[in-house]
């Protein structure tokens, strides 16, 4: 048997998910006893709601368990389609739009069908450590470019006017983005699709935050062009994460190729899931959705001004997601052994900027407010008290 595995090339490209470790560790401690505060995974911490979860039983009970089309139900297509309406009074053809599993499938589909071995991708750093990794997937180069608070740790027309090439293919943002919770302005947005479009490239927006908006309002950018391509998930403001289903709007002309690929990738999007999201719409399921959101915004009001009263440093005010991304430098310049020995001694698990990028990465921290308030405020405690021991 060989002592190492041969894996493809690529592989050596491809970069844990580093907050998985810690997660792990964090899980470790609390089966020894330990009392852990968790503040480092971006998943809601609330159920999925009642609606969404009956009407996934009664699928299963309906025999709903066979493939759908590789685009996915059409009556959650439509669904999908009056929400754009209703939500934002934009007009999406239902045809336009593909069920994934998840966001990630989605960003599969768009890597595979965009991008050649080669091609370059710009994105933001700090940004979702993932979506370097669906690039290295198909051989292209994610490119990052420092962002700072400047411009709200979002890329703007200027860095692309500076850093686009002629081995440019795609951009990708995320508005709210992770690990930082900013926006993208709408007219900020219009002029990136202006300027990739003119240059024949393409521009990727993933929303799939968007629900989780706090004292502003998130405008979808299909409002701005039909020629881009959106991303969003019923992972994050819909509560469902472990069902593993999202969506990706398309231009008309590419969503052919996009079916090719998602009929050999993943033939469909889990059945069951995607009849329960036809619930994700209702009435009573947004009553509930919208009461959280609320919630989550409670969490940010607490969290942001504790812990810059405690001397973490965050120059911007996050406008939607769950997430503070923080300079911790007043206290350390290795937020890796910053985030091991406060959950180690003081029981709180947080995520080391190491995962979202290469600017400035030692000196970050992410704190995810996905535990409630009263955990927050533990949390809290636990830190102030941990801090007096550097």
């Amino acid at each position: 048997m060989a002592d190492k595995a041969n894996v493809a090339r690529r592989m050596a490209a491809i970069q844990p998910f580093y907050v998985m470790a810690l997660l792990a560790r964090a899980r470790e401690l609390e089966s020894e006893g330990r009392d852990i505060v968790h503040m480092e995974i971006g998943e809601p911490d609330f159920e999925t709601p009642a609606p969404i979860t009956a009407a996934g039983i009664e699928a299963l009970r309906q025999g709903h368990t066979q493939y759908t089309p590789a685009r996915g139900l059409l009556a959650l297509r439509q669904a999908i389609s009056v929400f754009y309406k209703t939500e934002h009074n934009v007009v999406v053809d239902p045809e336009r739009i593909i069920i994934t599993p998840g966001s990630s499938g989605a960003l599969q589909l768009l890597m595979s069908t965009l991008i050649n071995p080669g091609d370059q991708l710009l994105m933001a750093d700090p940004g979702y450590p993932c979506n370097r990794n669906f690039v290295r997937l198909v051989e292209g180069e994610p490119f990052s470019i420092p962002v700072a608070a400047e411009t709200g740790y979002q890329l703007t027309h200027s860095h692309l006017q500076q850093y686009w090439s002629s081995r440019s293919r795609a951009v990708l943002v995320a508005s709210p983005s992770n690990p930082t919770g900013t926006l993208i302005a709408s007219d900020e947005m219009a002029q990136m699709a202006q300027f990739v479009q003119q240059r024949g490239g393409h521009l990727l927006v993933d929303e799939i935050y968007h629900g989780l908006v706090y004292g502003t309002r998130a405008e979808t950018a299909l409002a701005i062009s039909d020629e881009l391509f959106v991303i969003n998930s019923f992972s994050k403001y819909f509560g469902m994460t472990g069902w593993r289903l999202g969506w990706l709007v398309a231009p008309l002309v590419y969503v052919p190729a996009l079916e090719r690929v998602a009929q050999n990738i993943f033939l469909s999007a889990s059945t069951p899931a995607q009849y329960a999201a036809l619930a994700a719409f209702l009435p009573e399921t947004r009553l509930i959705l919208e009461e959280r959101r609320c919630i989550f915004q409670q969490r940010r009001d607490y969290l942001l001004p504790a812990l810059r009263q405690l001397g973490f440093d965050i120059p911007v005010t996050p406008e939607g997601a769950f997430y503070l991304y923080a300079n911790c430098s007043r206290f350390s310049d290795d937020s890796e052994e910053f985030c091991r020995r406060l959950l180690e001694e003081a029981g709180v698990a947080v995520t080391p900027g190491k995962d979202f990028g290469h600017q400035d990465p030692s000196r970050h921290l992410r704190f995810a407010y996905t535990t409630s308030l009263e955990r927050l405020r533990l949390g809290v405690a636990r830190i102030e008290q941990f801090l007096t021991t550097l």
